[in-house]
């Protein structure tokens, strides 16, 4: 994670909402259409399109599921909310565009490869492709318009706020648009060289290459979600931030220990031991803590948890 969220941000649902039904919804549609051009073309590639974007629709219907189910306040059995919960759902859409669509475009290319098939007319699939093409270039222009939001407001390039963003849903979002558009003109090259040869091996190829590029991009997303369930702390540029923020309260004398936590998008939690002056009084070191607490909060709007421990210094310390 980076900057991005320990600086904070507004939760986001709303936005990334819109993003994902509108990826949904082109999706949907052209899912329909490719299987239709699929299957009067005979293109192995047109049919791989077809199931890349039934994989998406499925994807974009587990994200919003995501955004739904991890929205929910805290509760006396969910002390620290449900804003994790958005990674198992976003873990399982990236399983669904592996399965969906990775699987069945690499059976489905190697099995045209073997054993061959007779090129129909790619007219249909030609207009098909140009239509898919439209709709998924809104799709991902809308994620991206997101996507650049966020990143300028927060003073970041484009590139690192989609590595490090926790935001996974509009990653998600923008990842799968930019690799449909690939996979088009991979299907496009298929039914061409099909054209121009008579051979359906180049149809195959591109089938085979946009199930490779669906392995990249699940593999991409699944990662990313693993790594924010599991528990991933802010970057060492961040919490070194955070610690000096801390040390600078004047009754601190070190900070022991530091623990960050991503829990969400625009959702931080943040764990310290600290050794504060041996003269503090009690009520000088409670103050000292929400001091901290508001000093943090002012900084990195996205952190939402504070706890301080106080602790004896390395040279106090019982053998």
């Amino acid at each position: 994670m980076d900057s991005v969220e320990a600086k904070g941000t507004q939760d986001g649902t709303g936005e990334s909402t819109v993003t994902v039904l509108v990826a949904a919804g082109a999706n949907l549609g052209i899912a329909v259409a490719k299987a239709a051009g699929g299957m009067i073309s005979g293109s192995s590639a047109m049919l791989s399109e077809a199931a890349h974007s039934v994989a998406d629709t499925v994807t974009e219907l587990l994200l919003l599921t995501a955004l739904k189910r991890s929205a929910r306040p805290a509760d006396p059995e969910h002390p620290l909310g449900y804003g994790q919960e958005r990674y198992v759902w976003a873990l399982l859409a990236s399983v669904a565009t592996f399965v969906g669509g990775a699987v069945f475009s690499v059976y489905d290319g190697v099995h045209t490869l073997t054993h061959g098939e007779d090129p129909g007319d790619p007219l249909v699939s030609y207009v098909i492709l140009a239509v898919a093409f439209l709709l998924e270039g809104y799709s991902l222009r809308t994620g991206l318009r997101q996507a650049r939001g966020e990143a300028a407001r927060l003073h970041r390039p484009l590139r690192h706020y989609l590595r490090w963003t926790s935001d996974t849903t509009v990653k998600a979002v923008v990842m799968e648009d930019s690799a449909a558009l690939v996979g088009l003109v991979l299907a496009a090259g298929g039914l061409l060289g099909g054209q121009l040869t008579g051979s359906g091996a180049w149809d195959g190829t591109a089938a085979v290459l946009i199930g490779l590029l669906l392995v990249y991009v699940a593999w991409v997303l699944g990662r990313s979600n693993a790594q924010l369930l599991i528990g991933r702390a802010l970057p060492p540029d961040v919490r070194e931030a955070v610690r000096a923020r801390l040390s600078a309260v004047p009754q601190v004398a070190e900070v022991l220990e530091l623990v960050t936590l991503v829990q969400g998008p625009g959702e931080v939690l943040i764990a310290a031991k600290v050794d504060f002056r041996d003269l503090a009084t009690a009520a000088e070191i409670e103050w000292a803590c929400e001091e901290a607490e508001r000093d943090l909060r002012a900084r990195f709007p996205a952190v939402r948890r504070v706890f301080l421990d106080p602790t004896p210094g390395r040279g106090q310390r019982a053998p």
